[in-house]
């Protein structure tokens, strides 16, 4: 019996990277899995991107599981009510909620201080990446207290307070990892654990397509972007919540951000091509580790480092 059979997880924001990933690897364990955004065949809503939530779905029954995709627009009460009104209705409960709706991508400015951002392009990206996530637990949680039990994850980008290249990329990052203590807080009480994951560096479909590779020959792109070599699949960090979602005691764990590689180790499990990749030790080796603002040259070399990473024409200046 696979670890998850029976269970029931709903992906919100699971149309591509981290989400597809998640739910995937949900499904490799037996779940069936609920996959939620808004980009459906015909109709994409982020950009030219091309994958779909149906597509995600039937990557998960692939794997084993079984998906089922749900149109949903998580910043709007009414949709994500009657997300959860329909779990309900088919299966009576729901265990594990994944919290992974971003969007933000054509929103961030990693160019400019915070003084030249376009701010309503900032209070979208706090919507769509925070408030989607404060909704859509409101509405989980109850359907998980019917039964007492369930799990929370946030999805988040670093397990550090250095700076992430955008005050408000900065701040929904920062936002999500407070916002799985304070539900940890407040479901005290209750046997539902709430708590962060963060993956390392994601080798996502839009990051392949942007280092001009695909998952076959990715090493490719470690030429030009040498530190690509210690990046990760989204079925990493998929496997690092499939891995949560199976502990009985995964409750000690509440209201904490953990990463991938952590919890690679601790679990035992690996990436698809057998690997452990270990962001969080090659990292600090090659910029060192980011500290605080005082530390100026340790900062700034971590800062830069990470950005040059993400976006090669980020300024340094």
């Amino acid at each position: 019996m696979k670890p998850l059979e029976g269970r029931i997880a709903l992906v919100a924001g699971a149309t591509r990277g981290a989400g597809r990933g998640i739910a995937m690897m949900l499904g490799e364990a037996g779940a069936t899995v609920y996959c939620t955004g808004r980009s459906v065949r015909g109709k994409p809503a982020t950009g030219s991107r091309p994958e779909t939530i149906e597509e995600t779905a039937e990557l998960v029954d692939q794997r084993g599981g079984r998906g089922i995709a749900v149109r949903t627009d998580h910043t709007v009460e009414s949709e994500v009510a009657a997300l959860f009104e329909r779990v309900k209705k088919e299966q009576g409960r729901l265990d594990v909620l994944v919290n992974d709706v971003w969007g933000g991508d054509e929103l961030t400015e990693f160019s400019l201080p915070f003084w030249k951002l376009n701010a309503e392009k900032g209070r979208r990206m706090l919507d769509q990446a925070i408030y989607s996530h404060i909704l859509t637990s409101r509405y989980a949680v109850p359907l998980m207290l019917e039964r007492n039990q369930g799990l929370i994850v946030e999805i988040t980008d670093g397990d550090t307070f250095g700076y992430r290249g955008n005050l408000f990329y900065d701040l929904v990052k920062m936002s999500v990892i407070r916002l799985a203590f304070t539900m940890a807080w407040e479901l005290r009480r209750h046997p539902i654990t709430s708590l962060a994951v963060t993956p390392g560096f994601l080798r996502s479909e839009a990051m392949l397509e942007g280092f001009g590779v695909t998952e076959a020959n990715w090493r490719d792109a470690v030429a030009k972007v040498p530190h690509f070599i210690a990046s990760e699949t989204p079925f990493y960090v998929g496997r690092a919540v499939a891995a949560l979602a199976a502990d009985p005691k995964v409750g000690e764990k509440a209201g904490r951000v953990y990463s991938s590689w952590e919890l690679a180790k601790e679990y035992g499990f690996k990436d698809e091509d057998g690997s452990q990749p270990d962001w969080g030790t090659f990292f600090p080796q090659e910029f060192g580790r980011p500290y605080t603002v005082a530390d100026k040259a340790a900062y700034e070399s971590w800062t830069n480092g990470l950005m040059e990473i993400a976006y090669p024409d980020w300024p340094k200046e």
